[in-house]
């Protein structure tokens, strides 16, 4: 072995499996229940890349938060970003796919949807995790999910929000900040900057979603 070559070895056993194939299990579960209310017959192969896409996330989510040391191996770092930006190009394929063999459905732009909200809190944690930026960055992942928290409280907050290209443009943003300062080349100060700009953009996004609720609402 030359000298001072890294000495990272994970050893990716049952034990590693199992925190890929815990998470995965429950996405799934969640996923044939939402299907009652699929309208095609087919499961198609738009979310077959979805439901690929949970695969990953969940082998990312694992590897980040089961070896100790790994904030310091760049190789292996190098490895998790390639698969983030893998899982990120899958994004756009699924939706392509779905247009492509008409099969859009309202359960599949969910299932996308919570795939990447988890996506973004696996990515949040990660960067915590990497001393990247401060505990702050957590908000990233967890602002989806305490909209929907907030919605049992203000049911308003329910209510249909209209497509719209500024809010599929920020959850893109915020993945390519956050798998941009997992990078090992990327450092603090500069990591918590663009973490900083990744959650600026995300709290202009739901500010105007819930403007728009809750105005909507208020007004017939």
């Amino acid at each position: 072995m030359v000298a001072g070559a890294a000495t990272f070895l994970p050893h990716f056993d049952w034990t590693f499996v199992a925190w890929v194939m815990a998470p995965l299990a429950w996405i799934y579960l969640l996923t044939l229940r939402g299907l009652r209310a699929y309208p095609h017959d087919r499961f198609g192969p738009a979310n077959v890349v979805t439901a690929f896409r949970a695969a990953l996330v969940c082998l990312v989510a694992a590897t980040f938060f089961r070896f100790q040391g790994l904030a310091h191996e760049q190789a292996m770092l190098w490895c998790l970003v390639a698969t983030v930006v893998v899982t990120l190009a899958l994004d756009g394929v699924d939706g392509y796919l779905a247009r492509r063999f008409r099969q859009e459905s309202a359960f599949g732009a969910r299932f996308d949807m919570e795939v990447d909200a988890f996506f973004i809190l696996i990515l949040s944690g990660a960067a915590l995790f990497l001393g990247k930026a401060g505990p702050w960055v957590l908000l990233i992942g967890l602002m989806r999910y305490g909209f929907v928290v907030a919605g049992w409280f203000v049911p308003r907050l329910n209510g249909p929000l209209f497509p719209s290209l500024r809010r599929k443009a920020v959850c893109v943003l915020q993945i390519a900040c956050l798998c941009a300062i997992l990078m090992p080349i990327v450092a603090p100060p500069l990591s918590s900057v663009i973490a900083a700009a990744a959650l600026a953009g995300l709290v202009y996004s739901f500010a105007v979603d819930i403007r728009f609720l809750l105005s909507r609402t208020a007004t017939g």
